[in-house]
Order: C-alpha cells, then sequence, then structure tokens
C-alpha cells in the first residue's frame, strides 16, 4: 500500500479552505452590490458564483519561470498556492481552478421612471442577487471552512502525537 504523502490530508484541507475563503469574497461582492443598479458596462449586476474546476498539473514541483528566474521546490508537497488566475496549486497530479461564473437571469423590472439609469419605458432592472440566497451561502461556506480547518488541526494534532510515540 502506498501513501501518496505524508501531508496529504494538509494539501486537501487547505485545497477547501482556499476555496471557501473565495467562495465567500464572491458572496461579499454579491452582497455588496445587491442593489446596484448600473455597473460598468451599463447593466445591472449579474450574481456571481465559483465553479470549480480539477486540472491536470504537468509541472510535478516546479514553478514556471518568473523574469528569467526559474524557481524549483525541494519536495512537491511543501507549496499550496492560489495565483492570480484563481488556480490553487500544490504542485502535485492535480490543481483546483476556480472559474467565477456569472448568473445571465434578469433581475427584477421596477417602474421608477425619475431614476437615472431608467430605461426608455421608465423601468430600471434591478440585480439578480437575492440577499437570503447569498446568507445562507455565506453560512454553508463558512461552515465549510470550519470544518476543513477542523480537518486540518486534526490532521496536524495525528502528526504531532505520532511524533511522541
Amino acid at each position: 500500500m502506498e501513501i501518496g504523502g505524508t501531508y496529504n490530508s494538509f494539501n486537501i484541507s487547505s485545497k477547501g479552505l482556499s476555496l471557501q475563503r473565495k467562495k465567500m469574497d464572491i458572496i461579499a461582492q454579491n452582497i455588496a452590490n445587491a442593489e446596484s443598479t448600473r455597473t460598468e458596462n451599463g447593466d445591472a449586476y449579474k450574481r456571481k458564483s465559483i465553479k470549480p474546476i480539477v486540472i491536470e498539473n504537468s509541472n510535478k514541483g516546479t514553478l514556471p519561470p518568473q523574469n528569467q528566474i526559474r524557481l524549483s521546490t525541494t519536495k512537491p508537497e511543501h507549496f499550496t498556492t492560489v495565483n492570480n488566475n484563481m488556480t490553487i496549486s500544490d504542485n502535485k497530479s492535480s490543481d483546483l481552478k476556480l472559474e467565477v461564473v456569472e448568473d445571465k437571469s434578469l433581475g427584477e423590472l421596477i417602474f421608477m421612471p425619475n431614476h437615472p439609469d431608467a430605461d426608455q419605458n421608465g423601468f430600471v432592472e434591478s440585480s439578480n442577487v437575492n440577499i437570503i440566497n447569498e446568507m445562507v451561502e455565506m453560512i454553508e461556506a463558512t461552515r465549510n471552512y470550519e470544518a476543513n480547518l477542523k480537518a486540518l488541526n486534526a490532521s496536524k494534532e495525528m502528526i504531532k502525537d505520532s511524533l511522541e510515540i
């Protein structure tokens, strides 16, 4: 029986923690823009969510060159990184890519002819964010984050206890 790595449970928990943190960021953005009637492109704010995608990693322990300097690790399991492309990488066989997906459904049309964002018929499209659903998702993300943190701490305690034997 082969064990994938000494700190495999740390990698799993850290990916879960990173995913839930990014999810909380998106939920906070949705809540902050729930009353927005216009974005930079002129449309009403559309609800966003995160869709995780697992991609195969071909690096196997090396990082891509940065400004003519090639960085490498002593062991692939030493680093878990989150980059600007929203990819959670542990430099092993797969990465977890997080894709931000925009809900294309229309928000509620409200008749407000004097509103600056009203169309020619006097209607203003509100955002399609439901605050109650966002709060429920925030509670869920918080609990998932706590569960991953407990799993990480349990793994740490098991390793610590095994060193005392």
